[in-house]
């Protein structure tokens, strides 16, 4: 086992280059609808989150 290279997370052997990857969006191949993109996962985070408060909320006022 190789130690990993000063300032990355991995060995040199398979650290892998800067840049390597999939592209984003519509340019990967696997790319369907966008329902999964980081966008949309904050915006269903940040509703979720709405949602929670105003339970709390509608809980506190009938409690």
């Amino acid at each position: 086992m190789s130690p990993a290279v000063r300032g990355k997370k991995r060995c040199r052997m398979h650290g892998g280059a800067n840049g390597i990857g999939a592209p984003k969006g519509e340019r990967n191949g696997s790319y369907r609808t966008g329902l999964h993109t980081a966008e949309m996962v904050e915006l269903r985070r940040e509703v979720s989150r709405m949602v929670r408060i105003s339970n709390a909320a509608i809980r506190a006022g009938l409690g």
